[in-house]
């Protein structure tokens, strides 16, 4: 348990994020979080819950072994569609899981006539390839339609989003190095 701190530290700064980021996506003090990650200070099941959720890992990330957390195939049987509140978008996970990783990657799923309702805007890069389907992309304000079988990469830096005009659904292969799960 005493690298739990380790853990939280190395999944923050996987992700890009703040202390004040992580303050207020779990609800803890900023001060309280740098002193967890330096290890001086002790944690109750609550807040490490709180962190978990705001990371989007099981509790039980924080106490696997570094051996336990690996895995590197993903089979065809394990790959199940999810959704999320905040969108309407399917996603099925392709990444492995292992200590360090830099890589998301997923196959997107977008319903018919389907609109983004924000840009986002973050550290890292965004790699796409239309499976099935068209895609309008809007990269720093230029729109791109990627058609099935092209694609489209650029940094996440960038005001982007994307739809799906068509009305038919659209498939797509996502790989990121922003971490999402």
């Amino acid at each position: 348990m005493d690298d739990i701190h380790e853990k939280i530290r190395e999944l923050r700064k996987e992700r890009n994020l703040t202390l004040k980021e992580l303050s207020d996506m779990t609800g803890l003090s900023g001060g309280f979080l740098s002193l967890l990650e330096r290890g001086s200070s002790s944690l109750a099941i609550t807040s490490l819950k709180k962190i978990a959720d705001a990371f989007n890992v099981d509790i039980t990330y924080f106490f696997d072994t570094p051996q336990a957390n690996k895995k590197f195939h993903i089979s065809k049987s394990e790959q199940k569609k999810f959704w999320i509140d905040s969108t309407n978008n399917a996603f099925i996970k392709l990444s492995g899981q292992f200590s360090n990783r830099t890589l998301e990657s997923l196959v997107v799923v977008l319903e018919p006539n389907q609109q983004k309702e924000y840009d986002d805007s973050h550290a890292g890069e965004e790699f796409y390839y239309v499976i099935k389907g068209m895609v309008r992309f809007t990269v720093d304000g230029e729109e791109f339609d990627v058609k099935e079988g092209e694609s489209i990469h650029f940094p996440s830096k960038l005001p982007h989003d994307y739809e799906n005009p068509e009305d038919s659904e659209s498939t797509l292969l996502c790989v990121m190095t922003q971490l999402i799960f």
